[in-house]
């Protein structure tokens, strides 16, 4: 039976081990003498249901690393690839002709980077090369039908899940949801932090 948090610790749970991985994210447990989050001016019951809050993005981030993991091992990719055929799928509905250098560009790599990107992908037949059909300097790249399909109706089809649970929110709802998630991505953005800054930046 699994203990609550009213029940005796069981061997081996002393003052080391938490009650469960989503602990980590309770602001009180990571972050107990304030010494990251002032929170003076916040009740307990805030503090608690942001704790929450925080729990629930670190399971939906979980979520995804385990969806990620599995379709690299699925697609027997590394992550810019698959980034690589996301991109070359998105490019493919709109009907855009994608260029090694439109792929450099969207995956922030090297020329170099990107044409051993195309080798790999080419040789294993996720890819194909032709010329540019109105610039003659240039390749139009795409992905091969029986790659399109496969991440499609897998990777894709689970990914597609997301939509279905925000049809479920209300208008108001997704709005505010909206606005939580840009205004937490502008926060936590890295800017002009030091210790964040490569010596090769």
């Amino acid at each position: 039976m699994a203990l609550d948090k009213t029940s005796p610790q069981s061997p081996g749970e002393g003052r080391n081990s938490l009650a469960s991985r989503s602990d980590i994210y309770d602001v009180n447990i990571s972050d107990p003498r304030s010494e990251l989050v002032d929170r003076g001016g916040m009740s307990a019951d805030d503090v608690q249901q942001i704790s929450a809050l925080m729990r629930a993005l670190g399971e939906l981030r979980d979520a995804e690393q385990k969806l990620s993991d599995a379709s690299l091992r699925f697609m027997k990719l590394n992550q810019t690839d698959m980034r690589a055929l996301h991109y070359l799928i998105t490019c493919e509905n709109s009907d855009v002709v994608v260029t090694p250098g439109a792929i450099a560009t969207h995956l922030d790599i090297s020329t170099a980077s990107t044409t051993k990107l195309l080798d790999r992908l080419e040789r294993g037949g996720h890819i194909t090369r032709a010329p540019h059909p109105s610039d003659r300097r240039a390749l139009a790249i795409a992905i091969s039908p029986e790659t399109r399909k496969s991440a499609m109706e897998t990777v894709g089809r689970q990914h597609a899940r997301r939509f279905t649970a925000a049809a479920r929110l209300s208008p108001a709802e997704r709005e505010t949801v909206t606005r939580f998630l840009r205004d937490m991505t502008a926060e936590i953005a890295i800017t002009d932090q030091a210790w964040a800054i490569s010596d090769h930046d």
